[in-house]
Parts: structure tokens; sequence; C-alpha cells
């Protein structure tokens, strides 16, 4: 049976008749269908668009109580989602528009620049991934720092079903 998902698949087993293909065991069919099922279902429902407003609601509720005119980290983050510059510049690009970092505290523009960001950089992951990265830059998905941020997004409860992904 593990032959087929071990990488030994060349080893022939010593009852296999001669010229004769191999067949997966239907275990292998029950075990591999669900969880197939399940990776495109979650990936579905991240893609989804009510998923990624979900998503911009929780960060917006964890990073300031969706406090427009919230600042933090010591006057460098903004906003409802606490935007700092840098981010905020890359998320102006994607849309192609030009707005001052000041406007972090615009509510509408603030969330169609997260969108924007998470979008872009986070094409194809889970929900919890693109809230790493909100938290921890285009790469945040892969950091150690995140994961405490990721916590707390999970503890808001609103993300479920399409939270994690492929």
């Amino acid at each position: 049976m593990w032959c087929c998902l071990s990488g030994v698949a060349n080893r022939k087993p010593r009852n296999v008749v001669k010229d004769r293909p191999m067949k997966l065991p239907s275990i292998c069919l029950i075990v591999l269908v669900p969880a197939w099922f399940a990776i495109a279902s979650a990936q579905a429902a991240a893609m989804a668009p009510n998923g990624i407003e979900r998503l911009l609601d929780a960060i917006a509720r964890i990073e300031s109580r969706c406090d427009p005119n919230a600042v933090g980290d010591g006057g460098r983050a903004l906003g409802a989602y606490q935007i700092h510059r840098v981010y905020w510049e890359d998320g102006t690009e994607l849309l192609g528009v030009d707005w001052p970092h000041r406007d972090a505290t615009d509510p509408k523009k603030a969330r169609r620049v997260v969108k924007a960001y998470l979008l872009h950089y986070g094409n194809g992951k889970s929900l919890i991934e693109m809230a790493r990265i909100h938290n921890g830059g285009p790469c945040g998905h892969k950091k150690k720092a995140t994961v405490c941020y990721a916590r707390k997004i999970l503890a808001d409860g609103s993300l479920l079903p399409g939270l994690h992904g492929p």
C-alpha cells in the first residue's frame, strides 16, 4: 500500500504478477479524495469575496477595535488597520493611486489598500496566512513572529470556514 505514496514505486512487491499494473488500494482513495476536497473547499472559501471581507473586518477589530483614527507604534501606524508607510506605499502602488499615508485614517481607502495588498501578496494563500502577511509583510506567513498575531485572528472567530487553505 505505501509504495504508491512513499516514493519507492519503482520497487515491485514480491506478489505482483509480471506486466500487470499495480492497482492503488481503495484505502488510498478513501484517504486522498476527502483530503483533496477539503483543500479545494478551503482554498475556494479563502478566495470567496466574503472570505476576504471577513478577514478585513477581523484585522480591523484586532488592530484597533475598528477605530479609523487610531494611531499606534509611536505614530507610525495609522487607521483601523494600523498601516505603516511602507505597507501603504505598496498597497497604493498596487491600486495605481497616489494617496498620502495620512489617508490610512480614511476607512474606505484603507480597506481598499489592505485588500489590494493581501490579494497581491497572499495570492493562493489561506486567510490565516493573509492575516500573517498583514502583520509581517509580504513574507509574514513564514515568520515565527506572526504566529501570535494569527492566534489573535483565530480567537476572533469570524473567519471560519475557509481559514486554513492549501
